[in-house]
């Protein structure tokens, strides 16, 4: 059974950075696509990034709302995804979650104050 589990998540100010990390566990880390999603308050879950497989090299690819300012990566030594978020904007005040197929982890609160 995969377990995902976030953290890194806070409050900040326009213009600041935080790091949001994923621990995976339950099965071989780095053979699948590892994506990160957010959900507003009164919105839906959108998708924000992804990273594929070690198989398939390791690329990246951004929402456009996030491109530039967002960076996936993945550390295979530590079983970890992480989401590095710079230049935050108050629109990207949200619940983010890691997700892995199927499973999805318990989410982060990130909250961006203008």
């Amino acid at each position: 059974q995969v377990q995902l589990v976030e953290s890194g998540g806070g409050l900040v100010q326009a213009g600041g950075s935080l790091r949001l990390s994923c621990v995976h566990s339950g099965s071989i880390f780095g053979i699948n696509a590892m994506g990160w999603y957010r959900q507003a308050p009164g919105k839906q879950r959108e998708w924000v990034a992804v990273i594929t497989s070690d198989r398939s090299g390791g690329t990246t690819n951004y929402a456009d709302s996030v491109k530039g300012r967002f960076t996936i990566s993945r550390d295979n030594a530590q079983n970890t995804v992480y989401l590095q978020m710079n230049s935050l904007k108050p629109e990207d005040t949200a619940v983010y979650y890691c997700n892995e197929g199927y499973y999805w982890g318990q989410g982060t609160q990130v909250t961006v104050s203008s």
